[in-house]
């Protein structure tokens, strides 16, 4: 039977993401959100943040409000696996499809993920870090998704990526994705100075 042109798209940016993470340590699908999708998620959480149901994010497993705001400046919502919302829905089952696809191309045994937005306030960083506890190894890649708009690379704000080849940095572009695993690829949200920023942050787990 043949495939569809969504599910054809979808493979390709799987694949991308995959891909990257092998010749580069990194994936990076430049359109991993379509426009739909991308300014829907965008306005949840612009509704989040200006109803205040966003809060600060700790560090490791103890929450230290003075200690996480010298490391980290976002605020964050997290995201229900079940939520009946239509774009966190879609976004969901892209992320369920593209662990599906992952599993069966590499045999990676995911089976759990967790996704937060987040919020950084111009100026606001999160300094150089790994995503995955000492004190719990479930977490084995890390994903970002990107929603800001009309982004340029005068706004800084780009994540850092500490590779075997350097330091390497990605501008959070709307509607991009950015791949790599939590154990072993250090990173960094770099300053910027005059724009805030929105995206969500994920994992995808092995429990």
């Amino acid at each position: 039977m043949e495939q569809s042109p969504l599910l054809l798209q979808a493979e390709h940016q799987f694949e991308e993401l995959i891909q990257g993470l092998l010749i580069q340590e990194y994936g990076l699908c430049t359109s991993f959100l379509d426009h739909a999708l991308l300014t829907g998620l965008r306005q949840n959480l612009l509704t989040f943040h200006r109803e205040g149901l966003m809060h600060p994010a700790g560090v490791g497993r103890k929450f230290d409000y003075q200690r996480n705001a010298e490391i980290r400046g976002d605020v964050i919502r997290w995201i229900d696996q079940h939520s009946s919302d239509p774009f966190e829905r879609m976004l969901m089952d892209k992320v369920a499809a593209f662990i599906q696809y992952l599993n069966s191309s590499c045999y990676t045994g995911i089976n759990d993920w967790e996704f937060h937005y987040a919020y950084y306030e111009s100026g606001s960083f999160y300094r150089r870090h790994l995503d995955q506890f000492k004190s719990d190894r479930g977490r084995q890649y890390s994903f970002v998704l990107y929603l800001n708009e009309d982004w340029q690379e005068t706004d800084g704000g780009q994540i850092g990526l500490y590779t075997s080849q350097g330091l390497k940095k990605v501008l959070p572009i709307g509607g991009q994705a950015v791949f790599f695993k939590s154990d072993e690829l250090e990173h960094e949200v770099m300053i910027a100075p005059e724009r805030s920023r929105m995206s969500i942050a994920g994992w995808l787990k092995r429990v």
